[in-house]
């Protein structure tokens, strides 16, 4: 089991990886029903046959999503993270396709106190990674999070 993290266990440069997850078809209907969008790029085989691809491309917002649960499965920010305060510069570099397993990586970019020094700002730096270790997303999610004094209050 993975211990939480706080403000003050985190530097520049630490890296951590996650666990892997394989999107599926299910994932795929279910996030058309959530979201509303049954874009035929995404949600019909026979139109997708026809595309650049050659076959059905997953939502770029599921894969943002599959990352975020892909990262609370580490338990690293589980009880510590107070909100995600953006994201920023978030690319799609190559496109997931129902059936790739997806991993995460995150490098600790920047660590500051916020104005209350019971707690402040991660710039954290993650990669979607496919089965084929090809990078299909990339970019940063920044957190308020605890310091251990604000844990302990």
């Amino acid at each position: 089991m993975t211990t939480t993290l706080f403000l003050e266990d985190l530097e520049v440069g630490q890296i951590f990886s996650g666990p892997a997850r394989t999107i599926t078809e299910a994932d795929v209907v279910a996030f058309a029903g959530l979201s509303g969008d049954y874009n035929p790029i995404h949600t019909d085989a026979e139109f997708a046959k026809e595309s650049p691809y050659g076959q059905r491309v997953v939502y770029g917002l599921l894969g943002l999503s599959v990352l975020t649960g892909l990262l609370d499965r580490t338990r690293l920010f589980s009880g510590s993270a107070i909100a995600m305060l953006g994201i920023r510069d978030w690319t799609f570099t190559n496109p997931v396709f129902i059936g790739d397993t997806v991993r995460l990586h995150m490098e600790i970019r920047g660590v500051r106190t916020a104005s209350k020094g019971d707690r402040g700002v991660v710039d954290r730096y993650f990669e979607l990674i496919n089965q084929r270790d090809e990078v299909v997303q990339r970019g940063h999610i920044d957190l308020l999070i605890r310091s251990r004094s604000y844990a302990s209050a």
